[in-house]
């Protein structure tokens, strides 16, 4: 479990669980010198509990579990964020006709305006978390790499011995960093003759693909270098992954912290390091 998976919207999911627990414990319905209980009294809300509370709480739990579970998951053909968008929605619905069918001898009490504006958050949230930007971005931003590494190499704190730009080791000739996918090129020595000796060129660059961090505004699947259907991993929004290749007019060969590499299908949105 990653909690860099999480989004903006899963926080806004999470605190409209809390707000509607809060209210599950207030007055839902109010009348001037009349105590009445909370929706957990069930010989009073038999009906608001378990359509409003209940299924807003489930909701919820499976809203932010199916962010930790691949899309190929599913239950009964559905995946989980999917089952949860459909029970937000009609707890939603329900906590809105509490309001509407109010008995006339009562007032609204502070628990069904609260539980009508939690549900409405998570109905929300689950139907256009992931089209609002300011919904999709990362819970838990990751700190952002100083500059893209060579091909194959992964995020470094610092450089030194060996690496590109570095120190040299003392008493070496400094020797120059090729282009991606160059080879570098010896610097002469002192007992190299100018005479009838040529430096070999540096290849050209493979392309004008430069290796570059991106993050994914949300979760998207990672596929085989194949070509095929099989998905390898699944890219979470927060984490930075490399693009090592230009495949087609826009996808990208993607590899991730563990050194799996794939094919990035969709890579609408994405955000460049």
């Amino acid at each position: 479990m990653n909690i860099r998976s999480l989004t903006r919207g899963d926080g806004v999911v999470i605190g409209a669980a809390v707000l509607l627990f809060i209210a599950s414990f207030l007055d839902f319905y109010s009348a001037t010198g009349v105590d009445l209980p909370s929706p957990w009294d069930t010989d009073a809300y038999r009906l608001v509990l378990p359509s409003v509370f209940l299924l807003g709480f489930i909701a919820a739990g499976l809203l932010i579990a199916g962010r930790f579970q691949p899309e190929s998951r599913k239950v009964l053909g559905m995946p989980l964020s999917a089952w949860g968008t459909v029970l937000a929605v009609s707890a939603a619905w329900s906590a809105l006709w509490a309001l509407i069918t109010c008995p006339s001898t009562f007032d609204l009490g502070a628990g069904a305006v609260i539980a009508f504006l939690a549900t409405l958050a998570l109905a929300g949230v689950a139907l256009f978390g992931a089209k609002v930007p300011a919904l999709a971005g990362a819970l838990v931003p990751e700190a952002r790499p100083a500059a893209p590494q060579p091909y194959g190499g992964q995020p470094q704190p610092g450089a030194g011995y060996g690496y590109p730009g570095g120190q040299q080791p003392y008493g070496s000739t400094p020797q120059p960093v090729p282009p991606y996918g160059g080879t570098p090129t010896p610097a002469p020595g002192p007992h190299d003759s100018g005479a009838g000796h040529q430096a070999a060129p540096t290849p050209a660059p493979a392309s004008d693909f430069s290796p570059f961090w991106f993050a994914v505004p949300v979760a998207r699947p990672l596929f085989a270098e194949d070509g095929s259907s099989a998905q390898i991993a699944e890219l979470a929004p927060g984490t930075w992954y490399l693009a090592v290749e230009q495949r087609g007019a826009a996808a990208l060969v993607a590899q991730t912290q563990d050194g799996r590499r794939g094919i990035l299908s969709d890579t609408s949105g994405i955000q460049r390091g």
